[in-house]
């Protein structure tokens, strides 16, 4: 699980989003970024969470936030996800796990007595500086915008 804490500078990337355009940590300088590790699109729970996001978008905008998403998936995925859920809002490819690993989000996980590597679910709440503001490392995907605006201050 992640060695991040609150207080850390953020760690840059640059990443695909659905579109196959670059997205930059750098490019949210300036404003508060949610930046949520989901395991894959289009599943029951990572939908939840996504939905949850999208229903909220306009609070989350209103109290300065941005969303990107990020999970293994393809930029094709994120697009049909993205369509199929009108999310308003960027989903990072990560393919390679290369962000998935800067924050350190990939690792050992249990599901229905199976054990296997995959990507954490893993919100990091980023302010406008890029420095870590909260990590909410339980997320529950049926109010992961509530578990944000109650853990900050905004």
């Amino acid at each position: 699980m992640t060695q991040l804490k609150a207080g850390d500078k953020a760690p840059d990337f640059t990443a695909l989003n659905q579109n196959g355009s670059e997205i930059k940590l750098s490019d949210y300088k300036g404003k508060k970024l949610i930046l949520y590790f989901y395991p894959k699109d289009d599943t029951p729970t990572c939908t939840t969470e996504a939905c949850n996001f999208r229903d909220n978008y306009t609070s989350l905008k209103k109290a300065g936030y941005e969303v990107v998403g990020v999970s293994i998936n393809d930029e094709k995925a994120h697009q049909k996800f993205i369509d199929k859920y009108e999310l308003p809002f960027n989903l990072i490819a990560d393919p390679d796990k290369e962000v998935i690993e800067q924050y350190g989000v990939w690792g050992m996980k249990k599901f229905m007595g199976r054990e296997f590597m995959g990507t954490h679910r893993i919100t990091f709440v980023i302010d406008e500086d890029g420095t870590i503001e909260d990590i909410i490392k339980k997320v529950k995907s049926k109010v992961a915008t509530q578990q944000i605006l109650n853990s900050v201050k905004t």
